[in-house]
């Protein structure tokens, strides 16, 4: 059995319709992103409240917050507790490392106008939104930033919660 296309060409319209379709989409794209077509640009958020904190690890494993202005001890984050304050700062040493920052300038947690809190890393440029991890996450940097200085530690938050 023999081929039954071999002596038909393969049709040149669909072949300059195709190159012309690919050509459109590719200047598409192009102009796009030059003219900002389809970009979501998130605003800055207005700060309401914002206090400066630096997170000191500790050899038993603990995490020390001190509020920058004064060095006073806002929260020591107990081992085991307080997950998400701790993953989120994982992630924010990582980044100071690879642009070869140490953990000494603060970070800022703000609460902006309209309720949402955020953490800054004024060293590299990072900004996350807290408040897109839902209320109890959220909540835990919330008493950082509303804390008084040696009012907060992650296990005393564990005995209220759990009723002791």
């Amino acid at each position: 059995m023999g081929d039954p296309f071999r002596d038909q060409p393969f049709p040149r319209g669909a072949l300059l319709g195709a190159g012309a379709l690919l050509a459109l989409a590719l200047i598409s794209v192009g102009a796009g992103r030059q003219l900002g077509v389809g970009v979501v640009a998130t605003p800055e958020p207005i700060p309401a409240t914002s206090r400066e904190l630096r997170f000191e690890d500790r050899d038993d494993g603990a995490v020390v917050v001190r509020d920058a202005g004064d060095d006073a001890v806002v929260a020591v984050l107990e081992p085991g507790n307080e997950g998400f304050i701790r993953g989120v700062l994982r992630g924010l040493a990582r980044e100071r490392r690879s642009h070869n920052v140490g953990p000494e300038p603060p970070f800022v947690l703000l609460r902006s106008a309209t309720g949402e809190l955020f953490l800054e890393d004024p060293q590299t440029g990072r900004r996350i939104s807290l408040s897109a991890f839902g209320p109890t996450n959220s909540g835990a940097f919330a008493r950082l930033l509303e804390a008084e200085p040696e009012s907060f530690s992650s296990a005393s938050a564990n005995q209220n919660a759990q009723g002791g």
